[in-house]
């Protein structure tokens, strides 16, 4: 009986089974099938997401396009149009660098003219405030003027001027500088660009007003009249634009000043939007009346010609061989060094250039690169010079010490360059900051991208600690001293449309480096200088303080007079005096 207590009928199949197992079992199927069932049927009730999905596909057909409808989308950008909708792209990212870079490409525009028409530049920059973001710029030169038909294309074409194609020295290179300030003062005010210009006391003054055409980058003249204007020559520009007037490292006083520097031939005068707190117009007066020298355009040198540039020139050259291609349209490339370059390339020199095959140019270029040619003329740039460059810290900035260095010109990729570097050290600059750093790049500031520029990266990677100096880890040195480093170039390697920063070129950073080291042992030599001055100056303190003492102590041990101590003094200060100079 007591083993059938123990059992339990579980209407199953009809056996009997332990109690416990009996009522487990049972359990542990219905709980183990039932969930199995329910995620099942939850997976296959999944319908929501079928039916959103559906009503995402049924709202929203994917229609299909053609080849010929893609075709007919297709259509030419203008120049303009790019730079409208990319305007960062060449300085307008905000309003206050937009003021700036408007001021500063119309004053690269006035020096180069009056340089060009060998004319002393004298230029004044007005800035009047319409409203709280809205400004009027105004820059007028005593330049050449320009000629009547010219204005519209040079204030109203993108890419249109004279320097692109020339390898010479000078501050603008695309031609499309001055244009964007109009286009951009067109975009955020509506107003057009003024010039007023004239081309001499006999002829008359044109005034024009123009926009641009941003669709297909040609000029829309407003107003074209002649007008009556008090100067013999020269041009003024008006553009009003939105923006914003800021003091500080990045105003436009600021930059008029490093300009002056860069510049000592200059006169520029500066009339702020609130010209009572500076009591009317700041002058920054010229320092020589002497214009830079004359540079002269020379030829591309072979070195910095690449490949596909180099078979375009075969196609266009003027020349019926090979051999004269090479020394008409080339820098140092005399005949012998043309026979070289054809025979090692092994192509005939009498071969016309314009039936030369990409495997012979090719073989041609590799030549070129193999021969030995004199780096390229140096005359077509010009330097600010050591004494200038002196003189114009002098007038800027009071310091105990001051120092300049032109390098000799050199090359990077065929281009020839040179650099210089000014330093004032001490005086009323302050010693609890970084250094102040100004670039420059033909004779214009840079203000902004310092980090990005090879200038900087230059000046960090020097060990100022050699040169006495405080130095953190890969930063500025600090200490009271103003650094002035400028690259002028047939062409500058900016690494963008707005002319900011210099490229990384290592032959740009090998000599801005060395210029800077050389700097660097000049105001070393003075301050360990100034530190033997402070230390011979605090001996002397202390012979003046304690040999009297001395004196007095053996006059009341051995007796002396008044006239002995005193002969005591002289004594003991002569001897000490001759042995701290040895």
């Amino acid at each position: 009986m007591s083993k059938q207590g123990s059992f339990a009928f579980t209407g199953g199949k009809g056996g009997k089974t332990p109690k416990g197992t009996a009522r487990k079992a049972p359990k542990k199927k219905a709980t183990a099938a039932k969930p199995a069932v329910k995620k099942a049927g939850r997976k296959k009730a999944a319908k929501p997401a079928v039916k959103k999905a559906g009503r995402k596909k049924a709202a929203k057909p994917r229609s299909r396009t053609t080849a010929q409808e893609m075709a007919g989308k297709q259509r030419d950008i203008s120049v303009s149009e790019f730079f409208a909708k990319n305007r960062h792209l060449l300085g307008f990212d905000n309003p206050s660098k937009a003021l700036l870079t408007t001021v500063k490409e119309g004053v690269d525009n006035s020096l180069d003219a009056c340089e060009e028409a060998g004319i002393v530049p004298d230029i004044r920059v007005e800035i009047h405030q319409k409203d709280e973001t809205r400004f009027r710029i105004a820059i007028e030169d005593n330049g050449p003027g320009i000629v009547k038909s010219q204005v519209p294309k040079i204030f109203g074409r993108l890419l249109y001027g004279s320097k692109f194609h020339r390898l010479r020295q000078s501050r603008g290179q695309q031609g499309i500088g001055i244009s964007a300030a109009g286009m951009y003062g067109l975009l955020t005010t509506g107003k057009p660009i003024v010039i007023t210009t004239r081309t001499g006391a006999r002829k008359p003054a044109h005034h024009f007003e123009l926009v641009i055409d941003t669709k297909t980058n040609e000029p829309r003249v407003k107003k074209d009249i002649e007008v009556e204007w008090a100067a013999n020559h020269g041009t003024r520009v008006e553009i009003e634009l939105e923006g914003a007037y800021r003091g500080g490292q990045h105003s436009v006083e600021a930059y008029i000043r490093q300009i002056s520097l860069a510049n000592p031939h200059a006169r520029l005068e500066f009339l702020p939007p609130n010209p009572s707190k500076t009591n009317g117009a700041v002058l920054f007066d010229r320092v020589t009346e002497e214009l830079p020298p004359e540079t002269d355009e020379i030829k591309p040198h072979p070195y910095g010609v690449e490949l596909g540039v180099l078979m375009q020139m075969f196609r266009d050259t003027k020349s019926r061989n090979l051999r004269g291609c090479l020394q008409a349209d080339f820098s140092r490339v005399s005949g012998r060094i043309a026979d070289e370059i054809c025979t090692r390339a092994k192509v005939a020199g009498k071969r016309r250039p314009s039936e030369v095959t990409r495997d012979e140019a090719e073989r041609v270029h590799k030549s070129i690169q193999a021969t030995k040619i004199m780096s390229p003329p140096t005359d077509c740039i010009a330097p600010i010079g050591e004494e200038l460059l002196e003189s114009a810290l002098r007038q800027e900035v009071e310091a105990d010490f001051y120092a300049s260095v032109t390098r000799k010109p050199t090359v990077y990729r065929g281009n020839p360059f040179l650099i210089e570097v000014g330093l004032a050290y001490g005086g009323k600059l302050s010693g609890d900051d970084s250094v102040t750093a100004f670039r420059f790049a033909n004779r214009v500031p840079l203000q902004y991208q310092q980090g990005a520029c090879a200038i900087t990266k230059a000046i960090t990677a020097t060990d100022w600690k050699a040169y006495k100096m405080q130095q953190p880890r890969g930063a500025m040195p600090v200490g009271p001293m103003l650094l002035m480093v400028h690259i002028a170039s047939v062409w500058v390697p900016f690494t963008s449309e707005s002319k900011e920063a210099v490229a990384h070129y290592p032959e740009i950073l090998k000599e801005i480096r060395l210029g800077l080291q050389e700097c660097g042992r000049q105001v070393a030599r003075h301050i360990r200088k100034q530190r033997r001055e402070a230390d011979e100056e605090k001996k002397r303190a202390y012979i003046v303080k304690y040999i009297p003492q001395v004196a007095v102590g053996l006059q009341e041990i051995l007796g002396f007079t008044d006239k002995e101590r005193d002969k005591v003094v002289n004594n003991l200060t002569d001897v000490l005096e001759k042995s701290r100079k040895l």
